[in-house]
């Protein structure tokens, strides 16, 4: 029998590390027929942690496993009876949330042990590279074309065009930098691609630098990921040690050297050339375009960016050819996209779906629908240079061209799931406090605009704002975004734009009837104790931390609203649905 843990960051959040370790002890002292092995995160991160057990029978995968409740799994490994495992077996509905995939980039992550070579190996892994060398690099390229995979990192730049400019420059030296700074709230794809297959990475690299002609690349990631960090060293000092990276790959006189360089997490470091700066040493800020880093990149030399999931899709676009991931998709959009679904949604995790998938089909299918009985409201794509989309719009098509419609954007594939009781003006307040921060402040529009805009976002979610506002922002948002030096200034204020334009009746509450219609923005709201509902248990007096609340056992309570800080603890620990928000 074989035991494979999930140990990508979720999984150990979840405290996968303390059951691997008592599987280990109870292996080491009760049997020698059974492996204990790890895995990366397979996704299903709302069901962590989770052990797979590979049987004489088939796979068993066992969920939501705890110090409680582990008992039921030492006993089947005591007696193989598997009826002590009903607790921790996987449902039947939440077995669709993988069914319902189709999975490429992330075809091995949660399936095989990512510091092991050897597991990628026997799934094919470093196949492609071998194949690709032994091609000339223009029928590499032809083969990428033929996909039709466009960057996976945001702006769906088609992949085999920047690979052909940069072979096409001039010079002997050229670089190839993978670009794995995500730093978009709510996005963790590429994080789960390194961690659980990092090889498909490194071979994905290995064939770009072949088509394009360099012999050194980077991996550019942010420190803030250890675990990824970690285990791609790992699998690059594997690898080397196979001879696949390196000195005369594969015995074809093609060389090449890949390292690792950690970036301190500045968000403006996606944007390739300021992620170019960083890497040379600089402060981390955009270059003026053109010159494109096809022609001067790098220390000044042609330079290819793409991100994670961008590389991890080529091995088998090689294997495969590029037909068939061609077959999936739209028109305009091949193949598959990964999005990392977070929120308000049942089922969090990472989901590949073929672009043409819709919106409902992501968020209510596979996603299950929305926690605790509430409404959906909406989805924030592509992170804080994305927009808001609505429930409403649930039929959107998945492809670049639809979503750009809807004015959000693909991004690198955050989906941010919203209910009913999230307010969307406090939501893109947030996204914009987040933009104004990270924003490197070498250009006036983005310095001092974002900074504008939230300051204009914050009377209004303080309850002080003024008629005119939302013509303000829009009008302000538009400036910015034109007279933006890079893509973050660029795009900052689409969930200002997007949740005007889909939800002007929350502003106009906030600004005119200084109201807060989801009963978020604390400014905006009060708690009051319905006296026919109070039954006068003292349970909302007691658990409050001001001691806003006062009333006699058996009588209903009052809450003093000069006192009340609107933490909601009353409302949480009431039984009875007496404490209402206004």
């Amino acid at each position: 029998m074989k035991i494979i843990v999930g140990e990508g960051s979720c999984g150990l959040a979840a405290g996968a590390g303390k059951i691997h370790r008592i599987l280990e002890k109870y292996i080491g002292q009760n049997s020698e027929d059974i492996s204990l092995g790890v895995a990366g995160c397979i996704g299903m991160c709302f069901l962590e942690p989770i052990i797979d057990l590979y049987t004489e029978n088939g796979l068993l995968r066992l969920v939501k496993v705890n110090e409680d409740n582990i008992g039921g799994l030492l006993r089947y490994l005591s007696g193989s009876d598997e009826s002590s495992l009903s607790d921790l077996l996987i449902s039947a509905g939440d077995a669709e949330f993988l069914e319902k995939q189709t999975r490429i980039a992330l075809r091995n992550c949660g399936l095989i042990n990512p510091e092991h070579i050897e597991d990628y190996l026997a799934a094919g892994g470093y196949q492609a590279v071998v194949k690709a060398v032994s091609l000339p690099p223009e029928d590499v390229i032809a083969e990428i074309k033929m996909s039709g995979l466009a960057g996976r990192g945001g702006a769906g730049f088609p992949t085999w065009f920047k690979w052909e400019a940069a072979r096409k420059s001039s010079g002997d030296e050229k670089y190839l930098i993978c670009n794995a700074d995500e730093g978009d709230p709510g996005a963790f794809m590429d994080r789960a691609v390194i961690e659980g297959d990092p090889h498909s990475l490194i071979e994905g690299m290995l064939v770009a630098a072949y088509a394009i002609g360099c012999s050194k690349a980077y991996v550019y990631v942010r420190a803030e990921y250890p675990l990824a960090v970690k285990r791609l060293q790992t699998a690059l000092d594997q690898a080397s040690a196979a001879g696949f990276v390196g000195k005369n790959i594969s015995g074809s006189g093609f060389s090449c050297e890949i390292a690792i360089k950690q970036g301190a997490g500045a968000f403006v470091c996606g944007e390739e050339t300021a992620l170019i700066e960083s890497i040379e040493g600089h402060r981390g800020m955009p270059r003026l375009k053109p010159p494109y880093p096809a022609q001067v990149g790098l220390w000044g030399k042609p330079s290819n960016i793409n991100n994670v999931e961008t590389f991890a899709n080529v091995p088998w676009i090689i294997q495969n050819s590029g037909s068939a991931f061609a077959a999936l998709g739209t028109a305009g959009s091949k193949g598959t996209k990964v999005f990392a679904i977070t929120g308000k949604v049942k089922r969090g995790g990472l989901v590949e779906i073929p672009m043409g998938s819709t919106l409902g089909e992501v968020i209510m299918d596979i996603g299950g629908g929305i926690r605790d009985g509430k409404r959906w409201k909406a989805v924030q794509l592509g992170g804080p240079s994305g927009g808001c989309v609505p429930a409403s719009m649930a039929d959107t098509v998945i492809d670049y061209a639809a979503l750009c419609a809807t004015g959000a954007i693909m991004g690198s594939g955050g989906m941010v799931v919203m209910d009913e009781s999230t307010c969307m003006v406090a939501m893109a307040r947030f996204f914009l406090d987040f933009t104004a921060k990270e924003s490197c402040g070498k250009c006036v529009h983005c310095r001092i605009g974002t900074k504008r805009l939230l300051e204009i976002l914050d009377r209004i979610v303080a309850g002080q704002g003024r008629q005119g506002d939302i013509d303000l922002l829009e009008n302000l948002s538009l400036e910015v975004k034109a007279g933006s030096l890079c893509g973050l200034g660029q795009s900052a204020p689409n969930p200002v734009l997007t949740t005007i334009r889909y939800f002007r009746d929350e502003y106009e509450a906030h600004i005119q009837e200084k109201r807060c219609p989801a009963h978020e923005c604390k400014a905006l709201i009060s708690y009051r104790i319905n006296p026919l509902a109070c039954t006068g248990c003292t349970l909302c007096a007691r658990k409050c931390p001001v001691s806003a609340i006062t009333g006699k056992v058996k009588e209903a309570h009052t809450i003093d609203e000069q006192k009340c800080i609107k933490c909601d603890r009353c409302r949480q620990v009431c039984k009875f649905s007496a404490v209402e928000i206004f």
